[in-house]
């Protein structure tokens, strides 16, 4: 019985078979291919021919024909002027003219006839030649027959008669470029050169730019051809800017309201030019009524200026600035507008700069009397500043700077939200401003100065304050603090600040007025507190926005705090010095705010104020230095006292490091200035038995915690004996005592080489080297100045060589020992 397979299998089957077939049949067609080229001799190469293969051009035709023409136009250009202007053979001017007017007829002639013939690039070259040409037929004309012309006026005359003659050229002759373009340049001159040739007023000079500007504008807006108009674009702005500043400066140097009027009528028409591009042109919208705006300003508030005192011609501009926000009604384009905006903004921003000498007066005036603490009450808030920036011309600066917070105000709800807290944070900070100089503006007493800027600094807490109350309150939790309320607080701190000098001209002004700071200071502070402490009650523990947002709030009660101990601290002085205590005594007192912050401190534990409490705490403690400074028994009191409060702090599990290191360190500082305060000849007496019991202690915390670092265990003993010891040995002019240490240093540094110790090498190295340095110095120097001058630079110069030639060796031993010192405990 015979098996038929299925036709699928069948396929698959030849498949396979025909596939062994291809292969045998490459194999053999290969070794027929070898076998030939055995039997085939070998032929010659053939050198390749040159230039066989088409070679890519570099440019294209119509580049060179460009090219070509351009050169040409240029060079028959520069042989026209030197045949019209210099000379040629003996041919005279009017010879020359003659040529020249002939060759300008050919050349005006030739570009109507060669785009006929294809030549449209050839056209363009000799029309932009006869442009050129028809300049100099107009020189010789004035050479030959109006040489006794008033060659300004002449040239505003050829201009204008070159201007329409190109003009009508181009028209004719549609397909030329140039004639057009050229026009509107050259009819940028004849109105401006007239004026200038009549010796015209500057007012009508401006006039002529301006009508100049008018013409310019309708070219943009109506002419067909587009290089025309955009050139006319481009001179518009320049011609019409030209008008502006010159009509600008002649307006605000007027010396009566009637000169000044006279340049305010081309400012106005300028301003009515500007809004007018702004409305019909898209694209200058912006800048169109911008320019417009500031040129209505100077032109109105110009007329005011000259009739009244400077300080009030601020206020005429400041108003005719603020007259400009109405347009936000106006049915104009919403880029009109923000131009519009803009330029108001730009003459409120003026008038801000202009008040602001008189508010660097107030905040650093009392500066000035620092020296004069106590010394009585100033006549009148003027005389506590100490600086006259000229009262009589910023006396309106207060009534500046209120209208434009209150602009800023009013602008706040058309301003786009991205603007709106800015707005918001500049109307806070002009309106401080305005207050806190209101009383010296007004020559007011000092006590009301006084009372006026705690009255600002308390409104501006509040507004702080207010600013995150809302948010700590409003569900579903805690909002990112505003930027006003950032103003608020950069305010009240200058304010603060400037109050706390100004109250020191008497003792009860500084005591009353450091203590209402105080007391505002913490009571922000706390409300702040109890509202974020809510917030976060409310958001849960797990980290969402508010939780963040709290922690902004965080740090903002942080700056209160810190200002709170700072203000702590000048009551504590001045409290101190009103009863009559020496420094050294105050500065015991001074103590107790570090004390009481590092209590507060370990209150509070990981509350985010806690730390900067406590570090601002810590620089009352330097001032606590300083004061002591001159009465070395205090000083050594004071560092003790303060050694104490960082060991108390240290106890703290979270301040134990740095508390602890701190506190060391005092406490032996201490120990060396009762040491000098004393006039002690021996300290090693004192500090030895410091010493043996720290070292002892460090044997036996080494032995507990071998991971405990030598300079931990051993350090602080034996600083406490071989720095002291130093420092005597320095001053000492016997032998016994740099021996004896020398002696000790040597078996300190041997100890820590043989237990590879850190520590004791470190510090014993150190102490012996500069032993050994002390001793030898007086040797050292005589041998030095016995040698001869040139001695000591070869030496030097040997110095440097012998490192250079072993630095890569050195570089080494140093890493090596470095390496060492690294793996010793």
């Amino acid at each position: 019985m015979e098996n038929v397979p299925r036709p699928a299998e069948e396929l698959a089957v030849l498949d396979r078979e025909l596939a062994q077939i291809e292969s045998r049949r490459a194999q053999l067609l290969a070794r027929k291919s070898y076998l030939l080229t055995l039997l085939t001799p070998p032929v010659p190469p053939v050198p390749p021919v040159p230039w066989t293969a088409a070679r890519t051009p570099e440019t294209s035709p119509p580049s060179v024909q460009n090219a070509l023409l351009a050169l040409g136009g240029v060079l028959l250009t520069i042989a026209a002027i030197a045949f019209t202007v210099v000379s040629w053979g003996a041919m005279g001017i009017g010879g020359r003219s003659v040529v020249l007017g002939t060759v300008t007829a050919a050349a005006l002639a030739a570009p109507a006839v060669l785009p006929r013939r294809g030549l449209t690039s050839t056209a363009e070259a000799v029309g932009a030649l006869a442009l050129v040409l028809t300049v100099l037929d107009a020189y010789a004309l004035h050479r030959v027959a109006l040489a006794g012309t008033d060659p300004l006026g002449y040239t505003a005359a050829a201009c204008a008669v070159l201007a329409t003659g190109w003009a009508a050229y181009g028209l004719l002759l549609g397909r030329l470029r140039t004639p057009l373009p050229a026009a509107v340049l050259t009819a940028q001159l004849p109105l401006p050169l007239w004026a200038l040739a009549a010796d015209a007023s500057l007012v009508t000079l401006a006039w002529a730019l301006l009508v100049t500007a008018v013409a310019d504008t309708a070219i943009a807006l109506w002419a067909k051809p587009a290089p025309a108009r955009s050139i006319a674009g481009v001179t518009a702005w320049v011609t019409g800017g030209s008008a502006l500043l010159i009509a600008g400066g002649l307006s605000v140097t007027a010396d009566s309201p009637l000169d000044a009027a006279w340049p305010g009528v081309p400012l106005l028409a300028g301003a009515g030019l500007g809004l007018f591009a702004a409305v019909r042109v898209p694209g200058v919208s912006f800048a169109g009524a911008a320019v417009a705006g500031l040129a209505a300003v100077t032109a109105t508030g110009g007329v005011v200026r000259p009739s009244v005192p400077l300080s009030w011609a601020v206020v005429g501009y400041l108003l005719c600035g603020a007259a400009l926000l109405t347009a936000v009604r106006a049915p104009l384009p919403r880029a009109a507008v923000g131009g519009l905006c803009t330029a108001a903004g730009a003459v409120v921003a003026g008038a801000a700069l202009w008040a602001l000498r008189p508010v660097v007066v107030a905040l650093l005036g009392p500066l000035s009397r620092v020296g004069d603490i106590w010394a009585g009450t100033p006549a009148s808030a003027r005389e506590a500043l100490g600086t006259d920036p000229g009262w009589s011309e910023t006396t309106t600066a207060p009534l500046v700077l209120l209208i434009a917070a209150g602009l800023l105000a009013v602008a706040y709800r058309q301003l786009p939200a991205a603007a709106r807290a800015a707005a918001l944070s500049g109307a806070t900070v002009l309106g401080w401003a305005a207050v806190l100089v209101l009383p010296a503006a007004l020559d007011l007493g000092h006590a009301v100065d006084v009372a006026t800027r705690l009255a600002l600094t308390a409104t501006m807490l509040t507004l702080a304050v207010y600013a995150h109350l809302p948010a700590a309150r409003r569900r579903p939790g805690l909002a990112a603090p505003p930027a006003v309320s950032t103003a608020a607080m950069i305010c009240a701190s200058a304010g603060a600040a400037a109050v706390s000098v100004l109250a020191l001209a008497t003792e009860t002004t500084t005591l009353v007025t450091l203590g209402v700071l105080l007391a505002l200071l913490c009571a922000a502070a706390v409300v702040l507190n109890a509202a974020v402490s809510e917030a976060e009650a409310d958001s849960g523990t797990e980290v969402s926005p508010e939780a963040r947002a709290a922690f902004q709030v965080r740090a903002f009660q942080a700056v209160l705090t810190c200002a709170a101990v700072v203000t702590a601290v000048a009551l504590l002085c001045a409290l101190c010095a009103s009863a009559g205590l020496p420094r050294e005594h105050i500065a015991l007192v001074v103590l107790a705010v570090p004390a009481a912050c590092a209590l507060l401190g370990a209150r509070l534990r990981r509350h985010p104020v806690a730390l900067p409490m406590e570090l601002t705490a810590a620089g009352a403690g330097l001032l606590a230095v300083g004061l002591a400074s001159g009465h070395p028994p205090t000083v050594a009191l004071v560092l003790a006292l303060s050694a104490a409060v960082a060991a108390g702090t240290a106890l703290r599990p979270d301040r134990r490091p740095a508390a602890g290191y701190l506190a060391a360190a005092l406490f032996v500082l201490a120990t060396w200035v009762r040491l000098y305060a004393s006039d002690v000849s021996t300290p090693e007496a004192y500090t030895l038995p410091v010493t043996v019991p720290a070292l002892v202690v460090g044997v036996l915390r080494r032995r507990g915690d071998p991971e405990a670092s030598s300079w931990t265990a051993y350090g602080p003993g034996l600083a406490a004996t071989l720095l002291p010891s130093l420092a005597a040995a320095w001053g000492d002019t016997q032998w016994p005592r740099p021996l004896a240490l020398g002696v000790a240093a040597l078996l300190v540094t041997l100890v820590g080489a043989r237990l590879r110790l850190q520590a004791p090498l470190v510090l014993g190295g150190a102490v012996l080297a500069l032993d050994t340095l002390h001793e030898l110095a007086p040797y050292l120097v005589q041998v030095v100045g016995a040698l001869p001058r040139w001695v000591p630079p070869a030496l030097a110069g040997l110095l440097l060589l012998a490192v250079g030639a072993t630095y890569e060796r050195r570089l080494h031993d140093a890493r090596r020992l470095r390496k060492s010192l690294g793996r010793m405990r």
